[in-house]
């Protein structure tokens, strides 16, 4: 087997230094929130990024990773397995799903953030049993009303919480929501924080216990902090603009 190239130590170094300034910021968010800032998962967002970058991400200590595409998420963890196949790394798969992709979904993704319907979860369900795995998923609610955005409307997530919960080859464990983006600082709370206080409540009032709240990304996770997510998905701010 070939030994991994040795990740760029300059680049490794920007992305430590970034690494260090989040988590910076989630403390200060969490302690404002009055919550233990290690309650908090930041999930690099590599989507796009080149493996070059993600070995940099993962050597300056980096290791929830998260992709938007299947594709993407099946070349780099071939290259890096996750924790499902015995890797150092969790693979998050954070994109909006096609059901024809869910075979491999189902095999690479140690988290899938966006199940937002049963005929979804009933593939994944399918592929996962196929794959002798129970795949742990959040549901992706739509908690910024935009038709751009994708996820259940917020009064149908119940339903499919409980639906989701029956699947025996799907273990739920949260939810998943976006916010409207903010175009100034006053848009933090007047947007993106009822957004955010939304989804919380739905996952307060979650038919099961459940233990990922998933929402916040680089312009608004301090806001999703305060507001109790357990995992902000951060890309941005970690490797700079795309």
């Amino acid at each position: 087997m070939s030994t991994s190239p040795t990740p760029d130590p300059a680049l490794t170094s920007t992305i430590a230094d970034r690494a260090a300034r989040v988590r910076d910021r989630i403390a200060e968010a969490a302690h404002r929130g009055g919550r233990d800032p290690g309650a908090v998962t930041l999930v690099a967002v590599t989507k796009t990024r080149p493996l070059e970058t993600v070995r940099a991400a993962v050597a300056a200590g980096l290791r929830d990773l998260g992709e938007n595409r299947v594709q993407e998420l099946v070349e780099k963890s071939d290259a890096m397995p996750g924790e499902s196949a015995g890797g150092a790394v969790r693979w998050h798969l954070i994109g909006s799903l096609q059901r024809n992709k869910a075979r491999d979904a189902a095999a690479r993704a140690d988290l899938f953030h966006a199940l937002d319907s049963l005929r979804l979860a009933n593939a994944l369900d399918k592929w996962a049993a196929e794959a002798g795995r129970v795949l742990p998923v959040l549901v992706q609610v739509n908690i910024s009303d935009e038709d751009a955005k994708h996820g259940l409307a917020p009064d149908a997530a119940p339903d499919l919480l409980a639906a989701v919960g029956e699947r025996p080859n799907l273990r739920l464990v949260g939810l998943m929501g976006m916010a409207a983006i903010a175009e100034d600082e006053g848009d933090l709370d007047r947007v993106v924080r009822p957004a955010f206080q939304r989804l919380r409540r739905l996952y307060d009032d979650a038919p099961a216990p459940l233990s990922i709240l998933s929402m916040g990304m680089s312009g608004d996770f301090g806001v999703a902090v305060e507001e109790g997510a357990t995992h902000v998905r951060v890309g941005t701010a970690l490797f700079g603009p795309r």
